[in-house]
């Protein structure tokens, strides 16, 4: 985190004053202190409470649409549960469902035909799969950049990990047939446009024909065993793991095969589009398709689920740390933890995932040297050798794919 100039000296690093007051404050000392990055607060100075043991449950950033964030602590499931996953809307909720008559319709230029079906047509026709797949909002870490950006201030915790069933959409598709010039799908769902005007709608995105055939590229209508409920979209939704979860279209009843890159709501000017080229903090820069590309595979990123910051243990005892890593459309290779700001890491033991594009769990022992304030940092790497920033990443106007380090705040002794 970078923060007000008046905590740094010159070089960027905090002056002895600002550590003084905080080692006053905490009452022990902050050991590694002289390790801590250029331009970074320790995350107690964030967290207010996070040694006072207070944290919040789901947290509500908006009420119309619901966007409410899962607690990182909260997400320590190995397979999130409904309760704990994140709910990230555009739109307000459809008034009115008729599952029995529910249809989800098949269209578009590289069609061959459209064709409709009821749920009980896809059950019955295409064979249910059931994958665990990781959704992660494009603009988790948000509150993380500085100048602020756009949209609403995620923490850590707009991901999860669930277990959908449905059919998979290459098997619709093959059914209905496309055309050699398919290039992009778009859906189209019943949310309302938070203004109610019916002629708007609040979010229509899609992905490219290759992703769209993806083997765990669902239709689903059941969650973790159940039917979805109606804040995931109920009573049919796209599931596409490792992307931005806004490709994933809640309460779905048409998709495009379109042979272009589908322009529907949310697919234009800086919506989910990253600047191609390294900008300004905070600087201002047209929103055409030569200077934004759409976010495609989501970064590798980890997070620490156990325990939560703010952890006390007493000096001369191991920690036992654990929690969750993903990667896109790769798979996460190696996590490693610090506890002196990067300068060493340890490397945790790492489960395979259950699937693709499912995340991985992590584990590990921490070890400390002495009495004070820590703070673990986690980072992963990808099996492209891709490996997490300590830092918060490139600033962008969206407060887009923030990777940087998840940390907590321990204290020994």
């Amino acid at each position: 985190m970078v923060s007000s100039n008046s905590y740094f000296n010159r070089r960027g690093f905090l002056k002895k004053s600002t550590l003084a007051a905080m080692t006053a404050a905490l009452g022990t000392e902050i050991v590694f202190a002289d390790k801590l990055p250029k331009g970074y607060l320790p995350l107690i100075f964030d967290e207010k409470d996070a040694l006072k043991g207070k944290h919040a449950d789901m947290i509500v950033l908006s009420e119309r649409p619901w966007n409410v964030e899962t607690p990182v602590h909260l997400l320590d499931d190995k397979v999130t549960p409904v309760s704990k996953m994140f709910i990230r809307n555009n739109g307000l909720v459809p008034e009115r469902v008729d599952a029995a008559n529910w249809t989800l319709t098949i269209n578009g230029e590289s069609v061959k035909k459209a064709k409709s079906y009821t749920i009980d047509e896809l059950k019955k026709r295409f064979k249910p799969y059931t994958y665990q797949l990781t959704l992660e909002c494009g603009g988790n870490g948000r509150a993380g950049f500085v100048p602020t950006a756009s949209g609403n201030q995620w923490g850590d915790g707009a991901v999860h990990c669930a277990e959908w069933t449905g059919v998979r959409l290459k098997d619709i598709l093959a059914d209905v047939g496309i055309k050699d010039d398919a290039v992009y799908i778009g859906y189209y769902s019943k949310d309302l446009h938070p203004s109610r005007d019916p002629n708007k709608s609040a979010i229509s995105r899609g992905v490219p024909i290759r992703k769209a055939l993806e083997n765990e590229t669902l239709v689903a209508w059941a969650v973790n065993g159940q039917p979805l409920p109606e804040f995931h979209g109920y009573p049919l939704r796209l599931v596409i793991g490792g992307w931005p979860a806004s490709v994933s279209g809640k309460w779905l009843h048409t998709i495009a095969v379109r042979n272009k890159v589908h322009d529907g709501a949310k697919m234009e000017g800086t919506s989910y589009r990253v600047p191609r080229f390294p900008i300004q903090p905070g600087e201002k820069l047209d929103a055409t398709d030569e200077n934004f590309k759409i976010i495609e595979a989501m970064p590798v990123k980890s997070m620490i689920t156990f325990p939560k910051s703010g952890a006390m243990i007493e000096a001369g005892k191991k920690l036992p740390v654990r929690g969750h890593a993903w990667a896109g459309d790769q798979q996460v290779k190696t996590v490693q933890l610090s506890v002196d700001y990067g300068a060493t890491w340890q490397t945790c033991k790492l489960e395979a995932p259950v699937n693709r594009l499912a995340w991985q769990h992590w584990s590990a022992d921490v070890q400390f040297p002495t009495r004070g304030y820590y703070e673990v940092w986690a980072r992963a790497t990808d099996d492209k050798g891709v490996t997490q920033p300590m830092l918060v990443p490139a600033w962008n106007p969206g407060g887009y794919l923030n990777n940087a380090c998840q940390r907590i705040a321990v204290k020994v002794g």
